[in-house]
């Protein structure tokens, strides 16, 4: 799998960038966690037995691969809870808004 860089600023320490390495998890887990909530847009990354996740606070944060930009922190179940990874905004899929948007500003 590939492992990405997960980067935030908490609730708790705002002024303190948080980063976490975790693995962008297979689209039939990220479904499975999550029945019917899962679209094309979304993408889910982290660790299927909990213990480290990005959290309610936190959306907005980027999710590097490659050193590219593949996801934006959007919700989740609870925080690093087992089997209820972070779901993040597919940012692939929205280039074309993205360009035609700053293009336009």
């Amino acid at each position: 799998s590939i492992v990405c860089l997960l980067s935030f600023l908490t609730v708790n320490e705002p002024d303190l960038l948080q980063c976490l390495d975790a693995p962008l998890l297979p689209q039939a887990d990220c479904e499975a966690s999550y029945p019917g909530k899962i679209t094309d847009n979304m993408v889910c990354a982290g660790f299927l037995e909990g213990g480290k996740d990005s959290c309610q606070g936190d959306s907005g944060g980027p999710v590097v691969c490659n050193g590219e930009l593949q996801g934006i922190v959007s919700w989740g179940d609870g925080c690093a809870l087992p089997n209820t990874p972070g779901v993040y905004t597919k940012v692939c899929n929205y280039v074309d808004w993205i360009q035609e948007t700053i293009a336009s500003n």
